[in-house]
């Protein structure tokens, strides 16, 4: 789901803002009290909400439609195409019947253990978080009385794609959810979260599994919208657990890595000093960096703000100092999460960590064979996709923001972190423990 755009997820592969990190120094292996327990019949519930597009405006796009088992957990492109789109990952096109206005603005992130307890922020910009001081205990662009219910950032993050309009939600012409957002009605009766829980309600299926899970249920009517959110991020903190990797084996003294991958992750937690933004369990220190990379598509930008650029971390806090900075991701199964970047900049990984070595001076010379764009028209004309990297000042504002040092990496060393980064590669994660249902209650196809 776009905006868990969750997300969180792959974005940027940050490097360190000063000093060395030592070799060798390992995190500590991944053990169950890193995360919370589920329940079966609730991890059931949320699997078939996942990939049911009951949950969106049009009824035509699910969250697995933009972040698919098949895809590492998103959907294979730089941009995707939301509502208004027709097929998958590269293969997605427009529905020239109900053409979207623009592409999603960001990289689709993957969805790899954000049910671990670390996992307390949420989207490229970190706009969602937990926030004990918050009588919501989460901080978000949302008023604080109507974040209350949601079991875990995890769980509230999942309240915004359905409300956006290039995502699930629609124009607002189009139908009952769009119209709402629209006029500012979101919670409360006859909100969007409302509609899209009677929906769901109105399937005797759901309405008995919902029962069955939560005992405040009693009557269809009871089932409310933070409900469905739950069950969703208790799926997907189960289904996407990913802590039995080549590279977990090692940490876990159960086998050791050898040749190029154990070579990569010497330079990895020594000398190319990834380890001083990818640290931890999950390769992510939940931090923001400017690390210029590429803007492309319409940016997040608000409706009446006439340009396409991407100001990141800023949007949030409105501090200078976070221009242009994204969070760190995790790397988890990074092989297989490509294109990388905010704005998926990057098809290849080699070429991403290349570049990220030398930010500024791979800014200049950006290879724009590297984007992957389904074909997008609006108009009768192509998308403006390039307007900010072809202009000279929003690229040097870019640049401008990065406070790190170039790092010298020969071919060789990027060769190695790269073979060292498929060794988080976690096949049971990757094919996910559930999978994908067969049917689903609503009777809607699957994606």
């Amino acid at each position: 789901m776009k905006t868990m755009q969750i997300c969180a997820v792959l974005c940027v592969l940050a490097w360190p803002l000063s000093g060395a990190v030592a070799a060798q120094v390992l995190p500590d292996a991944v053990t169950d009290g890193d995360y919370g327990v589920t329940d079966a019949a609730e991890v059931r519930l949320g699997q078939l909400l996942f990939y049911d597009a009951i949950l969106s405006g049009n009824q035509n796009i699910s969250c697995a439609t933009c972040h698919h088992p098949t895809l590492g957990t998103a959907d294979g492109v730089s941009l995707s195409i939301g509502d208004g789109g027709i097929g998958l990952g590269a293969a997605r096109v427009v529905d020239p019947d109900n053409p979207p206005e623009e592409r999603i603005p960001r990289n689709a992130p993957a969805l790899f253990n954000l049910g671990a307890r670390e996992f307390t922020v949420m989207f490229h910009d970190g706009r969602l978080e937990a926030d004990p001081a918050h009588p919501s205990g989460l901080r978000s662009p949302m008023d604080a009385d109507m974040v209350q219910g949601f079991a875990s950032v995890l769980s509230a993050q999942t309240m915004f794609p359905v409300l956006s309009r290039d995502e699930m939600a629609g124009s607002y012409h189009e139908n009952d959810i769009a119209s709402a957002v629209r006029q500012g009605r979101i919670g409360g009766v006859g909100g969007a979260w409302d509609l899209l829980s009677r929906r769901v309600a109105d399937v005797p299926e759901y309405a008995a599994m919902f029962a069955d899970v939560y005992p405040h249920v009693d009557t269809p009517d009871d089932i409310g919208f933070t409900d469905i959110s739950n069950a969703l991020a208790v799926f997907m903190a189960f289904e996407w657990r990913s802590d039995t990797s080549p590279f977990d084996a090692h940490l876990r003294s159960e086998a050791d890595l050898t040749g190029d991958a154990l070579a990569g992750m010497d330079l990895f937690y020594g000398d190319a000093e990834c380890a001083a933004c990818h640290s931890g369990a999950f390769q992510t220190d939940h931090a923001f960096h400017a690390m210029a990379a590429p803007q492309i598509g319409p940016g997040k930008s608000a409706t009446f703000e006439d340009h396409h650029r991407d100001e990141g971390r800023f949007r949030v806090t409105g501090n200078p100092d976070d221009l242009y900075a994204f969070r760190t991701p995790s790397l988890r199964n990074v092989a297989l999460t490509g294109p990388y970047g905010h704005a998926g900049g990057h098809r290849d990984l080699a070429a991403f960590v290349a570049d990220h070595a030398d930010p500024v001076a791979a800014l200049q010379r950006f290879d724009r064979s590297q984007v992957v764009l389904p074909a997008f028209v609006v108009g009768g004309g192509a998308a403006d996709d390039f307007s900010v990297m072809d202009d000279p000042d929003q690229v040097a504002a870019i640049a401008g923001a990065v406070r790190v040092a170039p790092l010298n990496l020969s071919d060789g060393d990027i060769a190695q972190i790269v073979t060292f980064l498929s060794s988080l590669t976690d096949p049971v994660a990757v094919t996910g423990r559930l999978g994908i249902p067969k049917t689903l209650p609503s009777g809607l196809p699957l994606p």
